[in-house]
């Protein structure tokens, strides 16, 4: 390894080993885990995956648009006006509320039901009205089925703000008895966020060439309008008049009023069917996103087996356990078996697949792996297309990768595609395009041309995704990044986010769909010790202990599978916990909480409770037959797993929560989810079957990544309706996930290493799951398996101080590592960085109510906040936390100094200590490469020029002790000598916020240059009680002041004028208001004598 050049990141680091750990080609080049590759499959080890793959089967698709099949439906009469941001939190929150506690309870339910939004051609589908239909007919001269006839139907969706949906399924119900009697199942009631709120686009008008005159289309053509078709079939290198025949417009926008350059434009062609949308308003940048231009294109029609004259049944499975002379008394998380001698399966080498010729169905009917054989009694079902990002060389997204944020050319950098498919990966590696924990098949394309758009292919099976790149140092005008996208079942649903300029617009459209994360109580902000595990209650009160001897915060301590009574969930060990009520209450005593684990996965033994009603309930997922309750083996041996798809299972799950079943649980007690992909050790790729079946008969094929996160939702109902008329907000921590996890709580990246190569990853890694909206990430602190030293350690507890989720966790085998069981010198770092994290709570729970009213991530990538600096787009070892906050974690053993990229455009001063940062070093289309030495006290953290930011200064062990605390404003100008900030309060543990109105949002500003004041406009909900003397600001820090000013005083309309007292330092051009008296929930102006 050493031997490799080091990247530009290491290049930036200062080092005194001669490892080389780093980014390398955009990638990351580190230690090698010892997972089993022979367990988890590869493209090229997939059938479907090998079909489509660089177009081995695209002879047989080849597609067109019937244009006399189209038809546009006027769009409902409507003002077009966007919900505004206060009812949208309203509906994110308390219409999921409704839904737990049974006042509404056809929302989000399941079981195929139809609803008003449901198009009769499309049973599954909810969300808006069609704006567009159409048939698409495959005229390829031999298809996969072999029919002549094969057709889609095609729906196009115009909807508010820009969003375009696009959907393909297979007509239905054409021939009696055939697998066409029923459509394909989808889920978007599970998925998408209250589609029945969605509006659609206020205006929609077809414009079609003014020599075509479809039959149906209601087309509107003219000069003006051919001029503009013209042009947009321009803009993608087509030109001529045979051409603009084959292509069509469809224009709309949120104006009921049509205003040129105010809409969303998607240009489709008919022949050869392909589909660009154009942004109105920036016309002249071209097409932000391009679907089929290549014709990749596949949907493979469902279809009966043709008998091949054997007898065999095609379901047959391969039983290659009963062959072995050992026998297997079990499994390893890593699928191995284990044997009653006491040994243990050994690894298998790799089996790589040749059979890649232009007709290889091999797998289509029945495909196996290793000793499991996969049925497929629909044969080969997978759909696919090519989605083109022009002019860009930067995407971002696809969570959940040990990789860098950007995603990478998968035909050179790396030689598998990117999948999707939610899996339990046993010491996962680094640098791989693999599967991992959860999955969300979101793109994000960033432009220095075309901005911020994006892409969301609604498929919850397995999925693969190829990338192509361009090479380095091209122009982006000239470029495009394309993704192809392959997933084994389901439809073509595909919504287009046009975005923006602003990345927040592109946020605000994809949170609408699949909703906003609710803002989290705050205790779960703090931190949190972890281990597997504390043994008994005498090892749980010496942790504890020592944290309040230490006066160290922590908020949060966890008991992991050894708690329990036998791995049953909800129970406890008699003999090691004998008193968990007492237990809770202790470390309550002190605003402590406690996390058990819950795992998916229930013991087999009649003698559960749990496992004999779920029995007698039948709420199992089934075996591939759809008779018998699966049984598959976990933690507790063979276990079954319940069906978490239907509402009724998911209703009687949240009930298992309640005080009066989980015995011994108090309302401080809050729970992990673990395991959830769901995780089978004796499963093929240690997950459950694709042939399975869920209470209504569909395979699991079709819902797989869906499982872990419908896991989380009926967890985070629980615990929300135990509490009095449900009001208490849930905690619930889960590993698997799917789009819209971010509704129902926090997520960790699994199973990591003591490694510095994982401390980097972390950065990459959880900005990557931002970019999807889950905000509310974090990596295990110290890594999982393994022995951190004591500066790893270190680093790792500065950089998880500035990262959502702040949690400690280790591996049984690992040697203790709380935070003094290092020498005394890390103790006071380590603490020092909790300290840090608890001083700015406000802070992090302000960005979190954020984004929940927006979308916004909390985390984020430099460009989020500077979308027009093209060389920050790459950078995913610094990041911002919220707009204001720059933070460079330090990942390199023996570091002395690493580099800062500091946009021009703003100051930066030292967080701490509020002194200006002399931006000193190269400076490169509007960044500057600042040198920052570091030691082992901190790592580099900035605050932004022209920002506010609320910290809590008084020393507490926990957020619970801290909600009387005054406030200190430290406040950064800018070089207009402004700022501004924001901070939300409420009682920071129930939803009165959103059901009675009980909140208070501060807007401070602060302008030295001309009014010389300091004011607070607060916006405070109808059920706010504030009481006097709370909320109260014990000091103001301001950052930047250039002479020190003769005076201030408060100028109340309702109080007499105050003078405040003032210190100023000249040597850092500080000054510091002391004891205003003022409180954060009260309008109020400071006016400064300069």
């Amino acid at each position: 390894m050493t031997s490799l050049v080091c990247s530009a990141l290491t290049a930036m680091i200062v080092v005194t080993t001669s490892s080389c750990h780093g980014i390398f080609g955009g990638g990351i080049l580190m230690f090698a885990m010892a997972v089993d590759r022979s367990k988890f499959r590869t493209c090229q080890q997939t059938a479907f995956c090998r079909r489509h793959r660089n177009g081995q089967s695209a002879r047989l698709f080849d597609y067109q648009l019937d244009a006399d099949s189209i038809k546009l439906h006027s769009p409902p009469a409507s003002d077009g006006a966007t919900p505004s941001t206060d009812t949208q939190r309203k509906n994110t929150v308390w219409s999921s509320l409704s839904n737990i506690l049974g006042k509404n309870k056809n929302e989000g339910g399941d079981e195929g039901a139809a609803d008003a939004t449901t198009n009769p051609a499309d049973i599954h589908v909810r969300g808006t009205a069609p704006t567009l239909t159409g048939t698409i007919v495959n005229k390829a001269e031999e298809t996969s089925t072999g029919s002549k006839d094969e057709q889609l139907q095609w729906t196009v969706y115009a909807m508010q703000d820009g969003i375009l949906r696009m959907r393909m399924i297979e007509p239905y119900g054409k021939v009696p008895g055939s697998a066409y009697e029923t459509p394909r199942i989808t889920y978007d009631e599970l998925i998408l966020h209250e589609p029945k709120r969605w509006r659609e686009a206020a205006f929609a008008r077809l414009i079609s060439h003014s020599t075509v005159k479809p039959k149906e289309a209601k087309a509107i053509s003219s000069e003006k309008t051919d001029f503009l078709l013209e042009r947009l079939i321009s803009s993608i290198g087509s030109e001529g008049d045979a051409p603009v025949k084959n292509y069509m417009a469809l224009e709309f926008g949120d104006s009921a009023l049509f205003e040129e350059g105010a809409s969303t434009i998607m240009l489709f062609r008919l022949d050869s069917f392909a589909v660009w949308l154009f942004r109105g308003e920036d016309l002249n940048a071209g097409p932000v996103v391009a679907l089929n231009e290549e014709s990749l294109m596949t949907f493979e029609i469902r279809r009966f087996k043709e008998s091949d004259g054997e007898d065999e049944p095609q379901d047959k499975k391969v039983e290659e356990e009963k062959k072995h002379d050992k026998e297997i008394v079990g499994y390893w998380e890593d699928g191995l078996a284990i044997y009653a001698d006491g040994t243990r399966e050994e690894k298998k080498d790799v089996v790589t697949h040749h059979n890649i010729g232009k007709n290889d169905m091999e797998g289509a009917w029945e495909e196996k792996w290793m000793s499991h054989t996969d049925s497929k009694p629909y044969g080969p079902t997978s759909v696919g297309m090519d989605i083109k990002f022009p002019k860009s060389h930067h995407l971002f997204g696809l969570p959940e990768h040990a990789s860098s944020s950007v995603l990478q050319d998968t035909t050179t950098y790396y030689k598998d595609p990117y999948r999707l498919y939610n899996l339990d990966v046993f010491e996962h590696e680094i640098d791989e395009p693999m599967s991992l924990y959860g999955a969300v098949p979101l793109i994000v394309s960033q432009s220095a041309v075309t901005g911020t758009s994006g892409v969301f292919w609604l498929n919850p099976s397995e999925t693969f995704v190829d990338i192509r790149r361009p090479a380095d140092g091209e122009k982006e005008e000239s470029v495009a990044t394309t993704s192809h996208w392959m997933s084994e079942s389901g439809i073509l649903d595909i919504f287009l986010l046009s975005g923006g300029s602003d990345p927040a617009k592109l946020y605000r459209q994809y949170t609408m769909l699949t909703g906003t994360p609710p803002t989290p109580p705050i205790f779960s902000l703090g931190y949190h010790q972890c281990r597997w595990n504390y043994k008994d209650e005498k090892d749980v009160y010496m942790v504890h202990n020592k944290f309040e001897e230490l006066d160290y915060p922590y908020d949060v301590l966890w008991l992991d599978i050894e708690h329990t009574d036998g791995k049953r969930y909800f129970t406890w060990d008699e003999k090691l916990f004998p008193h968990p009520v007492e237990m809770q209450e202790t470390l309550w005593a002190t605003g402590r909480r406690m996390v058990t684990i819950v795992d998916p996965h229930i013991k087999r033994d009649d003698g559960y409770y749990i496992h004999k009603e779920a029995t007698s309930k039948g709420l199992y997922v089934k075996d591939k037959n759809g008779d018998k309750d699966f049984d598959g083996w976990c933690w507790p041996g063979s276990s079954s797993y319940l069906d978490f798809t239907q509402a009724r299972v998911r209703e009687w799950w949240a009930e298992q929560f309640s005080f009066s079943k989980y015995k011994s649980s108090t309302p401080s007690l809050f729970t992990w989810n673990d395991m959830n992909e769901p995780s089978v050790f004796n499963g093929p790729e240690v997950t459950m079957p694709k042939d399975l079946r869920n209470l209504q008969g569909h395979e699991h094929r079709e819902w797989h990544n869906l499982y872990g996160m419908l896991f989380h939702r009926a967890t985070s109902e629980g615990l929300t309706a135990r509490s009095p008329q449900g009001q208490s907000r849930p905690f619930v921590l889960t590993r698997a996930f799917f789009a819209g996890t971010q509704k129902y709580g926090a997520i960790w990246t699994g199973d990591n290493t003591a490694d510095w190569s994982y401390l980097k990853i972390s950065s990459p890694m959880l900005l990557s799951l931002n970019v999807a909206a889950l905000s509310f990430v974090g990596a295990d602190v110290g890594g999982f398996f393994g022995n951190p030293d004591a500066e790893l350690y270190t680093r790792w507890m500065q950089t998880g101080a500035y990262q959502p989720f702040f949690r400690g966790h280790a591996h049984h085998d690992s040697k203790r590592r709380e935070p003094w069981m290092f020498d005394e010198d890390t103790l006071v770092r380590v603490r020092r960085s909790a300290l840090a994290r608890y001083a700015l709570l406000p802070m992090w729970y302000t960005l979190f109510h954020q984004a929940e009213t927006t979308g916004m991530p909390v985390m984020r990538f430099m460009w989020m906040q500077y979308p027009k600096l093209a060389s920050l787009y790459a950078v995913d070892y610094q990041y911002l936390v919220g707009s204001d906050l720059l933070v460079h974690p330090v990942t390199e053993p023996g570091a002395t100094q690493v580099t800062l990229l500091l946009p021009t455009e703003d100051i930066w001063y030292h967080a701490d200590t509020m002194e200006l940062i002399k931006a000193e070093g190269e400076e490169k289309d509007g960044v500057v490469h600042v040198p920052w030495e570091v030691d082992m006290e901190s790592i580099p953290v900035l605050q932004r020029g022209g920002s506010i930011l609320s910290r809590k200064l008084w020393l507490r062990r926990s957020s619970q002790l801290m909600k009387s605390d005054p406030y200190t404003l430290f406040v950064a100008l800018d070089r207009s000598l402004q700022a501004q900030g924001k901070l939300y309060m409420d009682d920071e543990e129930t939803f009165k916020y959103a059901t009675h109105d009980e909140y208070a949002f501060a807007s401070f500003y602060m302008d030295l240059s001309g009014s010389s004041s300091m004011s607070n406009k607060v916006t405070v909900g109808q059920g706010w009680d504030h009481k006097a003397g709370t909320r109260m600001i014990e000091r103001i820090v301001v950052a930047g002041v250039p002479t020190k000013p003769k005076g201030a005083i408060i100028g109340n309309s309702t109080a007499t004028p105050q003078e405040l007292e003032l210190d100023y330092d000249d040597a850092t051009q500080t000054m510091v208001v002391r004891k205003p008296m003022l409180s954060a929930a009260q309008d109020w102006t400071i006016q400064f004598s300069m």
